[in-house]
C-alpha cells in the first residue's frame, strides 16, 4: 500500500489540477510537508491497530501519512466538497482503508453518526471549530455510555490554545480548557509546528497536543457538563473573586474563603463545587 500512496503526485500538484484553494471561511490552512505529516501520524499510539478519525483533511496531506504509517482504517470528515477529487484519488489507492464523510464534523459528532466505534482522533483541526470539537470529545471520553470510545487524541492547535490545554493551576494560561482536559485525561505538547509549514501561512504558530483518556481520573468525577458550566461561569469573570460571581454560597465547605479567583482553583476543586451548585 505504501508504494501506491507514494505513487500519487505531490499535494500541491493535485491541488493545482483540481483548482482547490484554502478557504478562510472553513478555517483552512493546508500542510504540504510530508515529513511533518508523517511525524504527526507516527505520534498516534498503536496506529497499526487503530481506526483513526481525521477532521478537516483538506487535500489529504495528513490522510496520506496516516495510511503510510499503517493505520488500520482512516475515517476522514470533510466539509469542503471541492476536496472530493483529491481525497477520492487517495481513497482509490488505500486498499479500502480510507472512508470519506462529506459533512460538518460538529454535526457528525453531535448526531452520533459514528456510533459504535472505538477510535483514535488525529487532526490538523480547522481553527474555527477546534476548541468546540475538543470539548465535545471530552464529553465522549467522560461518559462510560458514550456512542464513541476515544482511545487517544493527537491534535494540532494554535500554540496559544495548546498551552491553555496543558496548563496547570497557577500558570498564566490556566483556564476552562485546562480544567476539563485535566479531569479526564493526561495531556502534553509533543512538538511545535512553525507557521511557515502551512499554506496559506497563518499569523500564529501551532503545536501538536496529545490527549490520552485516564480512566482513573474519569471514574473520580461526576457529570462533566456541570463542571463545564461552572468553569464557564467563573472563568468568564476571572478577575473577580468567586464570591462576587456566585453569591450566598458557603465556600468554607470547600476550604475556601470566597476571595479566591477562578485561576486559583484546582481542577479537583471545580469538580467538588460542581456537585453542589
Amino acid at each position: 500500500m505504501i508504494s501506491k500512496i507514494d505513487s500519487l503526485p505531490p499535494i500541491s500538484e493535485m491541488m493545482r489540477e483540481s483548482g482547490l484553494e484554502p478557504k478562510k471561511s472553513f478555517g483552512q490552512n493546508f500542510l504540504f510537508d510530508l515529513n511533518l505529516t508523517n511525524k504527526i501520524a507516527r505520534s498516534v499510539p498503536d496506529i497499526e491497530n487503530a481506526t483513526v478519525i481525521e477532521v478537516g483533511p483538506g487535500p489529504g496531506g495528513l490522510t496520506r501519512s496516516l495510511l503510510i504509517m499503517g493505520a488500520k482504517k482512516v475515517i476522514a470528515i470533510e466539509k469542503d466538497r471541492e476536496t472530493q477529487p483529491i481525497l477520492e484519488k487517495i481513497q482509490s489507492v488505500s486498499d479500502g482503508k480510507l472512508e470519506i464523510i462529506f459533512d460538518d464534523a460538529l454535526r457528525v459528532f453531535s448526531e452520533n453518526k459514528l456510533s459504535g466505534l472505538t477510535a483514535s482522533i488525529c487532526s490538523n483541526l480547522p481553527y474555527n471549530v477546534g476548541t468546540e470539537l475538543l470539548i465535545q470529545w471530552l464529553h465522549y471520553v467522560s461518559n462510560p455510555n458514550s456512542p464513541i470510545k476515544i482511545s487517544s487524541m493527537t491534535l494540532m492547535f494554535q500554540r496559544e490554545v495548546a498551552e491553555r490545554i496543558v496548563a496547570s493551576v497557577g500558570d498564566e494560561q490556566y483556564g476552562r480548557l485546562s480544567v476539563l482536559v485535566s479531569l479526564v485525561s493526561d495531556a502534553k505538547i509533543l512538538f511545535n509546528v512553525p507557521n511557515t509549514a502551512f499554506v496559506p501561512k497563518p499569523k500564529v504558530q501551532s503545536a501538536i497536543v496529545q490527549i490520552i483518556p485516564n480512566q482513573k481520573k474519569i471514574s473520580a468525577i461526576k457529570e462533566l457538563s456541570k463542571i463545564e458550566a461552572i468553569t464557564a461561569k467563573l472563568f468568564g469573570q476571572r478577575r473577580k473573586m468567586i464570591r462576587g460571581i456566585i453569591k450566598d454560597f458557603d465556600w468554607a465547605q470547600f476550604g475556601l474563603l470566597g476571595t479566591e479567583r477562578a485561576e486559583e482553583l484546582s481542577p479537583q476543586k471545580f469538580a467538588e463545587i460542581a456537585l453542589l451548585i
